[in-house]
């Protein structure tokens, strides 16, 4: 078994230039794992802390006070490191430690195993096949939290090449229909200034119907039929626009309020207009019964949860009391560590509930993300479409592509 011998953490920068946690671990002496802890912009309340105090310094002086309890662990046993940091945090969610910590260590320390035993990372939490390759789902227009005022309310409109044959060909049509979107955002604002937002997602002024329509008629211009050979996916990041008080969504950009019924009818509604594979947050991350109403009414779409279910196991259950959550984001951070996610992931699957594995807005250029995808089997890779930080992942995908132990790619057969 690969030891674990040495540790080091420093305090490194994300994509949006936010401080943040990156750990290096050594196994047997020479194999060294690395891995840097990314950050959300649209949060659930439920996630990890990712600092101590909201400080950086802190979650780095924890972990090097505590760092050597690590020493002579199995390193491709993530339940080992779990239990070594939840014997420093006993916390529901990490405020002692830091999610960022929990994230960094248990990511680099599966990454240095992977060297140490010569294999894929996919492989060594996923032993046995069948392998298969997630769809990559890419943002290719947004607003919400990732972009400045005047974008669209909707958080995330998203690509997903439900019909490519391959990896290399399902990269190809994000990218075609990310450069095509573009196009079509200077037919309405012939002064745009090709402003984007942190996942790469083109950010123009424009309300939530015209970003629908502009990426419905790029798909028509670059020769797609919706539902066949491109879906598109929605993250409506609802709780973000969820007033609490009044119980009101506030879609405060384009000035419309609408209530619960409202809400559930306007999705219903989208997902009828545009062939949605995909509907993520479609109402607020408390509303277990709205979410089951959308998920009894679009079968042939994934209802998916995010900041509903923050990667939690106990959430799932929940999910599934109400019936609600065909999907479910997975994202390490919002767990805390590797084994945390990977018990949301058992979860699901018992549960028949698809994976979507995800990046965050705040990223780094690791790309473990593409093994852990392919490793619980999800469906879908959520991982942008450019900006070095996403590149990194899909061209991993790509790489991986030259083992043969990887089959071919999820199939999204119900998006018809």
């Amino acid at each position: 078994m690969p030891s674990i011998t040495a540790l080091k953490g420093r305090i490194v920068f994300n994509s949006r230039g936010s401080k943040t946690i990156e750990i290096d671990v050594t196994s047997d002496g020479k194999f060294v794992g690395r891995a840097c802890a990314p950050s959300g912009a649209s949060v659930g309340k439920y996630e990890a802390k990712s600092f101590p105090d909201n400080s950086p310094e802190k979650a780095l002086a924890v972990f090097e006070q505590n760092s050597k309890r690590f020493i002579g662990v199995n390193s491709a046993d993530p339940k080992a490191v779990f239990e070594v940091l939840r014997s420093v945090d006993v916390t529901e969610n990490y405020s002692t430690i830091g999610g960022s910590v929990a994230y960094a260590v248990s990511i680099a320390a599966i990454d240095s195993a992977a060297k140490s035993l010569g294999v894929p990372m996919f492989q060594l939490l996923k032993p046995s096949g069948p392998y298969r390759f997630p769809i990559p789902l890419g943002n290719i227009l947004g607003g919400g939290a990732h972009a400045g005022p005047g974008t669209p309310d909707i958080q995330e409109i998203l690509a997903c090449p439900a019909g490519a044959k391959n990896i290399a060909q399902a990269l190809e049509m994000n990218f075609h229909l990310h450069k095509e979107v573009r196009n079509v955002i200077e037919s309405y604002e012939p002064r745009f200034t090709n402003g984007r937002g942190d996942e790469g997602a083109w950010a123009p002024n424009v309300n939530n119907d015209q970003a629908l329509e502009i990426v419905e008629k790029a798909a028509r211009n670059c020769g797609y039929t919706l539902g066949k050979d491109m879906s598109i996916g929605i993250d409506f990041a609802s709780s973000s626009f969820w007033n609490e008080r009044s119980k009101i969504y506030e879609y405060s950009r384009q000035g419309i309020k609408r209530n619960t019924a409202q809400q559930i009818e306007f999705v219903n509604d989208l997902v009828k207009r545009y062939r949605l594979a995909y509907a993520e947050d479609p109402v607020h991350e408390g509303d277990f019964e709205s979410m089951a109403i959308l998920t009894r009414a679009n079968r042939h779409t994934l209802i998916t949860g995010d900041d509903m279910l923050v990667t939690n196991a106990l959430k799932v259950k929940e999910a599934v009391a109400f019936g609600a959550c065909s999907g479910a984001i997975l994202k390490v951070n919002q767990a805390g560590s590797l084994y945390d996610a990977l018990r949301f992931a058992d979860e699901c699957k018992r549960n028949k509930i698809r994976l979507i594995t995800s990046h965050r807005s705040g990223e780094s250029v690791d790309s473990h993300i593409s093994h852990i995808a392919i490793a619980t089997d999800s469906i879908m890779l959520k991982s942008g479409v450019l900006g070095g930080e996403r590149i990194a992942k899909l061209n991993e995908l790509v790489r991986l592509a030259e083992y043969d132990l990887i089959e071919g790619m999820a199939e999204l057969s119900f998006a018809t």
